[in-house]
């Protein structure tokens, strides 16, 4: 009975632990969620706008007469609001992630937060390179290629929700992409490779960064080529950061 009596307070203690850190939890991720819907509140009446200008690297590439269209019944309501949904994520990712950070770095080592802090900032500014990379340099050229490829007596008139789900894939796929650099410097950091193997491992990256293109990009080796070479360069900038922010020791084998 008197053990049950000196464990009582310790379970309440961790009972009452947890109960907090979910508490906590539960507001950052309120705080991010009313970010999230007050930008797709704001983005909503010009919803159809931003359409017309992500679909702009297909619509100044189809022939003369072909456009875009709407297959489904609600097509051309949904699909601009979806859009407005992603937009709003895209500009409240700084809020989301900060929450998160917020919510983790209590948790962490001094040396942790220190390498933390930039990588997380590096993925995020990565990441919307990447979606610009796409959208400014790959997508026009994959649609110019697939336009001129396209059978003759065929109408190429592509459908709005597929156009859109296309593009979001490819702005996925390129900004995890252009996460290269922060991958290396995680993998260096935890042990998994030093800074030697990294250099030495130059030859892989570069197959590796032209399989990984060849499977993402559409089938024009224009897209590949212009994923590939921006890879292998984040490659040689990841090295470059093992080498600025990781101490000799730290980039050696647990």
């Amino acid at each position: 009975m008197a053990a049950s009596e000196q464990e009582s307070p310790e379970a309440d203690g961790l009972e009452q632990g947890l109960f907090s850190h979910l508490i906590e939890l539960r507001t950052r991720l309120m705080r991010a969620l009313i970010t999230v819907v007050v930008v797709l509140v704001a983005l909503i009446p010009f919803a159809n706008r931003l359409y017309s200008e992500l679909a702009q690297p297909l619509v100044k590439r189809l022939p003369q007469g072909a456009h875009l269209i709407a297959t489904e019944v609600a097509g051309g309501f949904v699909t601009p609001l979806k859009l407005a949904f992603y937009t709003a994520l895209f500009i409240g990712m700084p809020m989301i992630l900060y929450q998160l950070w917020a919510f983790v770095s209590p948790g962490l080592y001094r040396n942790e937060k220190r390498l933390a802090r930039p990588l997380l900032a590096a993925a995020l500014l990565l990441f919307y390179l990447g979606c610009a990379f796409a959208y400014f340099l790959v997508l026009p050229a994959a649609f110019r290629f697939l336009t001129a490829v396209t059978p003759e007596g065929v109408e190429m008139m592509t459908d709005i929700s597929h156009y859109l789900d296309f593009v979001m894939l490819m702005f996925f796929a390129f900004g995890l992409c252009f996460q290269v650099p922060v991958i290396v410097v995680v993998l260096a950091a935890i042990g998994v490779v030093n800074l030697e193997q990294l250099r030495s491992g130059r030859r892989y990256a570069i197959v590796g960064a032209f399989a990984i293109s060849a499977f993402i990009t559409p089938p024009d080796i224009t897209s590949m080529i212009m994923l590939a070479i921006p890879m292998c360069l984040l490659y040689e900038l990841g090295v470059l950061a093992v080498r600025w922010l990781l101490k000799p020791g730290q980039t050696e084998r647990a």
